[in-house]
């Protein structure tokens, strides 16, 4: 390695990993934020909240890391044009190109790394973070009784309708001091507990809480029997209140893995198995209509030594058995159909987002060096408008291959062609760069901006 590839590398080393940072740090917290809710009022251990957080990384990653790379090319080489080092390289004999070998090199090992990364270690965080997900919807928040308030206590199966109050909460031993409990899981029959003191204790897989009441009376109303009411007196009663299920329950199977939670290995599998349906579908289709043709023969035959009325509405019984028949497997077909298509622009797209950091590289070198002076606000600008345009394609193009409306290898590979043909342009562009440190501000931008809109807007005009 010499000593111009060290130099290189450890220039945009630097920019490259407080790029990452920022921007993975950002999206990150606007992902949190939009999942925060998920997490109040659970009263969930603070394992749960951290396996929380680093499931949901994974997903950040893979759009940051690519664009970091177009970040770190923008700031590094934009800073060693206006500083004169590639002038200084350019006078020594360096061509422009052999100055970009370096980073491209190490562009095409993290788009390696990203392969990687997108078949292997994302597709389980993703599954990982949804059963999580679930697990704790279903968690239910019992130890978040406030006092003074009525508190509704869910079960899990959903059949009991029960509200809590209580003056005072003892959150350590668990002491409830003026219980109240409301009994509605019955419509026909309104049963109200009232208590002067009382204990919560879970049992001992932390599934089921028990209510030990001490000192009350219960008050009961029965709707069906005319208004008839009951009320008792007792020292001590235990109410059990099944499948709170305080303890968060992991010990469930996995659930079924979507798309964007398989490898590259599994979704080529869903899609040889889809594909196996779609032929077994097909030949029994073409069985029934064999079948269907030899007996409408063989009725037809009847028809012409009988001339009997039967054989004819046998005929039409099996051209709609048929015809239904066939219309059920067209679903069936076009359901599988556009299954593979999801699987298959999910592997395009596995590719696709590795691939970027190649991309990337040739977009974001020379235009930092073609633009030295553009500063922070030119890289600023640069990656807005690229990241824009690359991921709505990326994501337009997924809706249109998900519907069938264009093949799922053009859907994913169109943005990484567009700006792989603009990137080997511009590199192939480069002139000099012994003068390129004179110009390349931020208003040059805008002015090449402008005279590219230019054009196809006077074309417009022209027109009208």
């Amino acid at each position: 390695m010499t000593i111009i590839t060290k130099h290189l590398i450890k220039a945009h080393l630097g920019p490259f990993l407080f790029a990452f940072s920022a921007l993975t740090g950002l999206l990150f917290l606007n992902a949190i934020a939009q999942r925060i809710e998920n997490l109040v009022g659970k009263g969930l251990p603070w394992s749960i909240i951290g396996e929380f957080l680093i499931l949901s990384l994974p997903h950040t990653i893979a759009l940051t890391l690519p664009m970091s790379i177009l970040v770190a090319l923008l700031y590094t080489f934009s800073e060693m044009t206006a500083a004169n080092e590639l002038t200084a390289m350019s006078a020594g004999g360096i061509s422009p190109i052999r100055v970009l070998m370096p980073p491209l090199l190490l562009g095409i090992a993290m788009a390696g790394v990203m392969l990687f990364f997108n078949d292997q270690i994302l597709p389980s965080a993703n599954h990982q973070l949804k059963d999580l997900v679930v697990d704790i919807s279903e968690q239910s928040p019992t130890f978040e009784l406030q006092e003074r308030v009525i508190n509704r206590i869910q079960t899990q199966d959903r059949t009991r309708n029960i509200y809590l109050q209580a003056s005072s909460i003892d959150r350590d031993t668990n002491h409830l001091e003026e219980v109240v409990i409301y009994d509605l899981s019955d419509p026909g029959i309104h049963r109200t507990t009232y208590a002067s003191q009382g204990e919560m204790i879970f049992d001992q897989e932390q599934t089921d809480l028990y209510l030990t009441l001490y000192s009350g009376e219960v008050l009961q109303v029965d709707l069906s029997r005319s208004g008839e009411f009951n009320r008792s007196e007792f020292k001590k009663q235990i109410v059990p209140l099944r499948g709170i299920a305080n303890q968060m329950d992991r010990q469930k199977t996995g659930s079924v893995r979507s798309d964007r939670e398989m490898s590259i290995s599994m979704l080529e599998e869903a899609i040889e198995e889809k594909a196996t349906e779609i032929r077994a579908i097909q030949d029994e289709s073409l069985e029934r209509a064999q079948t269907a043709v030899s007996e409408i023969t063989k009725d037809l035959s009847k028809i012409t030594t009988t001339a009997g009325i039967d054989g004819v509405l046998r005929i039409d019984q099996n051209v709609a058995v048929d015809a239904l028949t066939t219309h059920q497997n067209q679903l069936q077909v076009a359901a599988l159909e556009s299954a593979i298509n999801r699987y298959s622009v999910e592997i395009y797209k596995k590719y696709a987002i590795a691939f970027a950091c190649i991309v990337f590289v040739l977009i974001g070198g020379p235009l930092g060096i073609r633009f030295p002076r553009g500063g922070i606000g030119m890289v600023i600008l640069v990656s807005v408008f690229v990241f824009g345009i690359y991921w709505t394609g990326l994501i337009g193009g997924e809706n249109l291959a998900d519907r069938g409306i264009i093949p799922p290898l053009w859907a994913m590979w169109t943005p990484n062609i567009v700006f792989f043909c603009l990137g080997v342009l511009l590199t192939l562009g480069l002139g000099r760069l012994e003068n390129i440190n004179r110009g390349g501000g931020l208003d040059e931008i805008f002015s090449m901006v402008n005279r590219l809109l230019r054009k196809p807007l006077g074309r417009l005009r022209t027109t009208d």
